[in-house]
């Protein structure tokens, strides 16, 4: 089932490079960036709150909340740097360049999580690098 949730991610990222793209324009990347993250903020927590979830906040270990906190500070940077990368290029090269992201998290999950790389996965990164460096140089 892991699959169709990817699957459906990957829709929904395609969905937002193009309305990201056309909601920065003329307007500053920071400001876009802090919309959308307040609209994401009212809907993730509207659905915690929906389905119950706010009670678990009670119990969360220190080292899951350190490790959601240092994410997030990943994440709003990633945000902000991928705003301002749709203002001043071309989404279909951005987007692209962006999912250089897939083979960095290859290489950092067999680092640091000791996950098995097997060679399919190897050939994948190393194709998804080969292509970021094709679009970068054209």
């Amino acid at each position: 089932m892991w699959w169709f949730y990817a699957l459906l991610s990957a829709f929904f990222a395609s969905l937002t490079a193009i309305f990201a793209r056309l909601g920065v324009a003329g307007i500053s990347s920071n400001l876009a960036t802090g919309i959308r993250t307040l609209v994401i903020l009212v809907l993730v927590w509207g659905i915690v709150w929906f389905k119950g979830e706010q009670k678990e906040l009670s119990a969360l270990p220190k080292n899951a909340v350190f490790f959601l906190v240092i994410s997030g500070l990943a994440t709003g940077l990633s945000w902000l740097f991928y705003f301002k990368a749709l203002q001043v290029g071309n989404v279909s090269q951005v987007a692209a360049v962006d999912k250089l992201s897939v083979a960095l998290t290859i290489v950092l999950a067999v680092v640091f999580l000791n996950e098995t790389l097997s060679l399919r996965t190897a050939i994948g990164a190393l194709l998804i690098i080969a292509g970021t460096f094709i679009l970068i140089r054209s």
